[in-house]
């Protein structure tokens, strides 16, 4: 079976390495998952992840003309959706920043007249 960039296929680790793991491809083949290509966050030992005979997903990256196969686990797995806020109209942005603007202009005053002793306060003859 010849294996093509962008497929998909279910594999068996045969191997684990410091840079990676080898991963048995149906019709025989062997590629490696780089180590960067394991999972979305910081990968510092493999063995965490898997064991050999552990059966995988891979996404297959790169075919080169050498034969060599480059895989990844990461890109075959299905990221999840995230979901996007709603999207609020300009006035309502608007409305929202002179609402808090005012807010903070009127704690402000009421910081800077209570340390000057407030209105009318603390007048020198």
């Amino acid at each position: 079976m010849s294996v093509q960039a962008g497929e998909v296929l279910e594999g068996k680790v045969t191997g684990i390495t410091n840079f990676g793991a080898f991963i048995e491809l149906p019709g025989g083949v062997t590629g490696l998952v780089h180590i960067s290509e394991i999972a979305e966050e910081y990968v510092k030992d493999i063995h965490d992840f898997f064991k050999v005979s552990d059966r995988v997903k891979v996404k297959v990256i790169t075919v080169d003309p050498r034969g060599k196969i480059g895989l990844s686990i990461k890109q075959a797995l299905e990221k999840p959706r995230r979901s996007r806020k709603p999207e609020i109209s300009f006035e309502e942005k608007i409305n929202r920043f002179m609402k808090d603007s005012d807010e903070r202009l009127t704690s402000l005053r009421r910081n800077t007249e209570s340390k000057r002793g407030g209105r009318g306060a603390g007048k020198r003859s």
